[in-house]
């Protein structure tokens, strides 16, 4: 659909690429190489959400909702933590060495770049954070929607993960359960559509949110079974590293983060749009992010 995908000038949006249906496989290769060339930060992403899983299911082990909901946000706002992984990326493409100064200077150079004034670039200061408020407030959404449907029509009262897994998703005529996996899956879509390379974008180049939101949809939209393939891959890893009381998240994360960057590069080009970053802009005069 290269006449409604390719920007125009009064679209301004990146060039979106069609890409092949095993694409996907590549990505995650690729993530895992990233994993190898910088193991120490890479999983040590993984480890910061393995105890921060594990601190929510020690609080909300038996408050289901509370547990539910701190869930949802932690998966949901996965894309926001994997900001500094896609940096590592980054810079190991560009043969730069990555250290834990590539992490830290992902994180403060919002502040740096903008002499703490929120207002000096209203188009782009803390546009990462805002992206991230909107996937949370999504996630909040998606949790009160479903505690609504549980509580109104399933007959016995859910108080525990336990009760959830009883009642709801082992109940003989598994109805409740099914409408609820279909719902969270309508739910789901526009997520991922809205992000699938949104992050990367926002972190990559001088560009809104909307335009980074936008981008993604039309990503989707020129490839929609690869994205459907690729987003089937992150369910299932993301599966995995739950199933495996968390532990397998240390690799999963970082891996998914990496691979993140990879399929950005691939479905998207923003040359046309300034950096954000020093290395690829300082003969332009820009500063860090």
């Amino acid at each position: 659909m290269p006449g409604i995908l390719t920007p125009t000038a009064t679209m301004d949006l990146p060039t979106v690429h069609a890409i092949r249906m095993l694409q996907p496989l590549q990505w995650l290769a690729l993530g895992w190489k990233d994993i190898c060339r910088a193991p120490a930060l890479s999983l040590a992403h993984g480890v910061f959400l393995m105890l921060l899983g594990w601190l929510i299911l020690a609080v909300g082990h038996n408050r289901f909702w509370l547990m539910a909901g701190a869930l949802s946000g932690f998966l949901i706002v996965g894309p926001v933590l994997a900001t500094s992984l896609y940096a590592i990326s980054r810079a190991l493409e560009r043969g730069e060495t990555v250290s834990w100064h590539t992490v830290r200077a992902t994180w403060s150079s919002w502040q740096q770049a903008h002499g703490g004034k929120a207002g000096s670039d209203p188009g782009s200061y803390w546009c990462l954070v805002r992206f991230g408020l909107l996937l949370a407030l999504a996630a909040t959404g998606w949790v009160l929607v479903s505690a609504s449907l549980i509580t109104l029509y399933v007959p016995v009262r859910i108080a525990t993960p336990v009760d959830f897994i009883v009642h709801v998703v082992l109940a003989p005529d598994g109805r409740w359960f099914a409408i609820w996996l279909a719902l969270g899956s309508l739910l789901a879509a526009p997520i991922f559509a809205s992000s699938v390379v949104a992050m990367p974008l926002l972190l990559d180049r001088r560009i809104s949110v909307y335009q980074a939101v936008l981008t993604s949809w039309l990503v989707v939209i020129e490839n929609p079974l690869a994205m459907a393939w690729w987003a089937g891959w992150i369910v299932l890893f993301t599966l995995l590293g739950l199933g495996s009381l968390l532990i397998g998240l240390v690799a999963v994360m970082p891996m998914l983060g990496h691979a993140s960057w990879h399929a950005y590069r691939d479905l998207v080009d923003a040359s046309a749009f300034a950096a954000r970053d020093l290395s690829v802009a300082e003969g332009e005069g820009r500063r860090v992010l």
